[in-house]
């Protein structure tokens, strides 16, 4: 170890964790870790066994059981603990101290493919450009509660069933008091109709008692128990880390009252899908670089440089903003998911919005509304961040390339403009299409890497399979008397 600034930092970090677990009489320390799929893994150690060399020498672990991670010889790795993500975990019966890890080789290499270690890239590389030194992310958590949820999936059979206590469809339970929300009409309904209320209240108190500030809380669009929560902004890094707690808080606060959430993009036909919309901007040395008083909305030319990246490579994006096949029952016409490679201001059918909300240098951003929850969010924000990057080093501007700006709803736009409008894909398989025929942005400064790249896409394309080769309960009533 060097004794550079950075790795004293480190050590008083460790001896303030080390000291907060003391006082808190923690009784066993968890370590998570995320597959390349973006779902957290977890291994459970007596807090007597954590000392200030496990920060150094790590713990081992079988990386060919976790998705993505390399096979056979090369399998053995090693977690070690970040000791800056440290979290009294609320949920556990005894006091226990919850810490994300990266993942190392064997011989102490960090490991390519781990999704937290291209977040860590991707911020070097962003200060090596010297175009900013920080990208500032706010993910919006959109998710559903519902009382039950029954699927099964054979070679005989093929179902799934839903049920919430908000739904038109139990608007003649006798046990159930009140008039249902509509399918679509929930969005910010009052109490007695939103009966989620009192539950989205205690997980913001678990979420804030972790030290998160929420920005706010209320019932969404979706009649049948969808909420959101939305929180403030934070560097690319603790952005992804904070998105995997919550994550795990909604869904565990929710286990504990009876129900359970789930952020699927589309869990129910016809009704209002979950996004994650995510809101970005950089910084230089604290200055905002996206505001100009001058420029259309206030926008900089920089950051219309952002936008014609991001749009530029959105298709290659969704292969990783939006990587399920269920992600594209949510992008489709008529919901307020996005469709059209387009921007404007304050326009929620555009790919990318800019909120009106956004008046002071500090303040303006842009939103990239199609990701989802399906998405790794290390990966998603650091191929968002890269993209950005790209357009701002080449000059993409959005006006020339026909992105915008659109200010107007689409169905207001001319219908001979919107027939030359770029669309997203459509389709999973167009994603991944998209994303092996364009990934050099995502390569430069070693950020990603080909081996990742193509690892991710063998996985996606085994789920697209999964999914295509499934006889559907729709096609029994469709074709069934051929």
């Amino acid at each position: 170890m060097t004794g550079d600034g950075r790795h004293s930092g480190r050590e008083e970090s460790i001896r303030k964790l080390l000291r907060t677990i003391d006082e808190n009489r923690v009784e066993q320390v968890d370590l998570k870790f995320v597959s390349l799929l973006g779902r957290w893994h977890h291994v459970t150690l007596p807090v007597g066994r954590l000392d200030a060399s496990l920060f150094e020498s790590g713990l081992g672990f079988d990386g060919s059981s976790v998705a993505g991670y390399d096979k056979g010889h090369t399998s053995d790795m090693t977690m070690i603990p970040d000791p800056d993500t440290g979290m009294l975990d609320p949920f556990w019966d005894r006091p226990t101290m919850s810490l994300i890890c990266d993942i190392y080789r064997m011989d102490g290499q960090p490991y390519r493919r781990d999704p937290r270690g291209v977040a860590v890239r991707a911020e070097e590389f962003l200060r090596s450009t010297g175009i900013a030194d920080a990208a500032m992310m706010s993910p919006e958590f959109e998710f559903y509660l519902f009382d039950s949820v029954r699927h099964r999936c054979a070679v005989e059979a093929c179902s799934y069933e839903i049920d919430s206590e908000e739904a038109e469809w139990n608007s003649d339970r006798s046990d159930l008091r009140g008039t249902p929300l509509p399918l679509r009409g929930g969005y910010h309904a009052l109490p007695p109709q939103d009966r989620l209320y009192l539950l989205r209240s205690e997980m913001v108190r678990l979420i804030e008692a972790c030290g998160i500030p929420v920005k706010y809380h209320h019932h969404e669009g979706g009649g049948s128990g969808q909420a959101e929560i939305e929180i403030l902004f934070y560097p690319l890094l603790r952005a992804g880390d904070i998105t995997m707690t919550i994550k795990y808080m909604i869904r565990m606060a929710a286990d504990r009252a009876g129900k359970t959430a789930t952020f699927m993009p589309k869990p129910l036909w016809n009704a209002a899908g979950n996004g994650m919309h995510i809101h970005q901007h950089l910084f230089l040395r604290g200055r905002p670089l996206f505001w100009d008083e001058k420029g259309w909305a206030s926008l900089s030319e920089l950051a219309l440089y952002y936008i014609g990246g991001l749009l530029h490579h959105s298709p290659a994006l969704l292969g990783l903003t939006n990587p399920s096949t269920n992600s594209y029952k949510r992008l489709v016409p008529g919901f307020e998911a996005p469709v059209n490679r387009i921007y404007g201001l304050a326009n929620r059918s555009a790919a990318i919005r800019i909120p009106a909300a956004g008046n002071t240098p500090e303040t303006k951003r842009m939103e990239f509304r199609p990701p989802d929850a399906t998405c790794n969010i290390y990966l998603s924000m650091a191929g968002m961040m890269m993209a950005g990057l790209d357009g701002i080093r080449n000059r993409i501007d959005p006006r020339e390339a026909g992105y915008g700006p659109y200010d107007q709803k689409l169905a207001e736009i001319p219908e001979s403009q919107r027939k030359k409008l770029k669309t997203l894909p459509l389709s999973l398989r167009a994603a991944l299409d998209a994303l092996e025929k364009d990934h050099a942005f995502l390569l430069e400064g070693g950020v990603f890497d080909e081996d990742l790249i193509e690892g991710w896409i063998e996985l996606k394309r085994k789920e697209l399979a999964d999914v295509q080769t499934r006889p559907h309960p729709r096609e029994i009533a469709l074709y069934f008397d051929t």
